[in-house]
C-alpha cells in the first residue's frame, strides 16, 4: 500500500471520528439557523459601515467609536448564542485532532517512531523528538 493509499485511509477514518461528525453537524446547524444568519449579515453590514466610515476624510470620531461598541456588542451577543457556543466547540475539537494527526506525521517524516512521539508538541518543542523525553 502506497503513502498516499493509507492517507485516504486515514481520511475515511478521520470522517467516522465522533469529532469529525460533531463538527459536521455543527456546520450544517449553523448554516441553516436563520436567526444566526441573519445576526451574522447585520455584524457583517456594520463591519462594512465601519470600514466605509474609517476611510472618510473627516472621519467622526464618535460614530467611529460607537460603531466599534455596536460590532462588539453584535460579536459578543453571536458568540453567545448556543448553536454558536456548539460549534466553536466541536471545531476546537476538529482542530486538535487534526493538529495532533499533523504532528505525528511531522516528526515521522522527520524520523521520529510515529508510534512514540506524543500526540501534541510539548510547549518548548524544538522540533525534534530526540531532544524531548516526552517521546521516549
Amino acid at each position: 500500500m502506497t503513502v498516499i493509499e493509507k492517507a485516504r485511509e486515514l481520511g475515511t477514518v478521520l470522517q467516522q471520528d465522533e469529532r469529525y461528525t460533531r463538527y459536521m453537524k455543527a456546520c450544517e446547524i449553523n448554516d441553516t439557523d436563520s436567526e444566526l444568519q441573519k445576526a451574522i449579515g447585520e455584524f457583517n453590514l456594520k463591519r462594512a459601515e465601519l470600514s466605509k466610515e474609517m476611510k472618510e476624510p473627516d472621519k467622526n470620531a464618535d460614530k467611529l467609536t460607537e460603531l466599534d461598541k455596536e460590532i462588539r456588542e453584535m460579536y459578543d451577543n453571536i458568540m453567545a448564542m448556543p448553536k454558536m457556543v456548539e460549534y466553536n466547540e466541536a471545531k476546537d475539537a476538529m482542530d486538535k485532532l487534526l493538529d495532533s494527526i499533523n504532528y505525528i506525521v511531522s516528526m515521522a517524516a522527520n524520523g521520529e517512531d510515529p508510534m512514540t512521539c506524543p500526540e501534541q508538541a510539548p510547549h518548548s518543542c524544538s522540533g525534534s523528538c530526540s531532544t524531548c523525553g516526552g517521546c521516549h
